[in-house]
């Protein structure tokens, strides 16, 4: 899937938060060293401890148990009562409402690669991208501290694209990948990766999601992440997880109406929960499919 955002909305989030930026410690102070050497990442600024001289930048959180619509897949009028939309980079945001910007981070779109170094590409042992079957993108390398600078300097301007059109949020997808690597990639480097985007988010003053990942919600400090963007938490039972690591701040999307009873029936009055096709489609569309209960 894909990405964008829009012009910076106020006062529909709950009070401003701090945000702390590091300097990167972590997947940071061996970035511009060798491709060889590749270190566990240690902790990065939280929007709850302060490392010494860090300067606090504000960011806006999501409203709590709001009205909800993922729109990833094209935009269109939120409907009545939504007030937090998702929506991609190559869009603007909705005026008035809280949007965040989708960003497809550790992958790459469908017929992109020629656009990325082919040394960034994930090869396995025979020189072949590794593809996540279930969208045709090919995995990023982010194996070591060098490439993961690399590839966070180009994500880093899709990051800016989404605060010049006044997003409050983005929402880098694909976190997971490294389940899908062949083992080539580890939790590790997910989060060092993941660390670096956030930092550069908090410094252009949006706030970052966790997008999906479950086994990685506890780490929340080391990475810096804000708030949780989870599909399917209800149809798999991981609504209470990212409830309790995101303090609730956690916005969900299930794709069957099973699904959507199960995050509603534990979670219907803490969360924020919609139901999407699968292909998350436009209105008219003969698959488009929005439901909050």
């Amino acid at each position: 899937m894909s990405v964008k955002r829009v012009a910076r909305v106020g006062g529909l989030g709950t009070i401003a938060v701090l945000a702390a930026l590091s300097m990167l410690v972590g997947c940071g102070s061996g970035e511009d060293g060798g491709e060889g050497a590749d270190s566990a990442p240690r902790p990065s600024g939280t929007t709850s401890v302060l490392p010494p001289k860090a300067t606090p930048l504000a960011v806006e959180l999501p409203p709590l148990h709001a009205g909800f619509d993922y729109q990833i897949g094209g935009a269109y009028p939120p409907p009545s009562g939504v007030r937090i939309v998702s929506r991609d980079r190559s869009e603007s945001p909705a005026p008035g409402l809280y949007n965040i910007c989708y960003v497809n981070a550790f992958q790459v779109q469908p017929g992109e690669e020629k656009q990325w170094p082919a040394d960034l590409l994930l090869r396995d042992a025979q020189g072949e991208p590794v593809v996540d079957g279930d969208w045709d993108e090919v995995l990023l390398d982010i194996r070591t501290p060098a490439k993961r600078k690399r590839i966070a300097a180009r994500v880093d301007q899709w990051i800016d694209g989404c605060a010049d059109k006044g997003f409050d949020a983005v929402e880098p997808d694909n976190y997971d990948s490294y389940t899908r690597s062949q083992n080539l990639l580890t939790a590790d480097d997910a989060t060092a990766f993941i660390t670096l985007l956030s930092a550069h988010a908090h410094s252009r003053h949006l706030a970052i999601a966790q997008k999906n990942t479950v086994e990685l919600a506890g780490l929340r400090a080391r990475t810096g992440l804000d708030f949780a963007v989870a599909e399917e938490c209800g149809e798999y039972d991981e609504c209470g997880a990212y409830a309790k690591a995101f303090d609730d701040r956690v916005v969900v999307i299930e794709y069957t109406d099973s699904g959507l009873r199960k995050a509603r029936s534990g979670f219907g009055d803490r969360l924020s929960i919609v139901r999407r096709d699968v292909m998350v489609s436009t209105p008219g569309d003969e698959d488009y499919v929005r439901k909050t209960r």
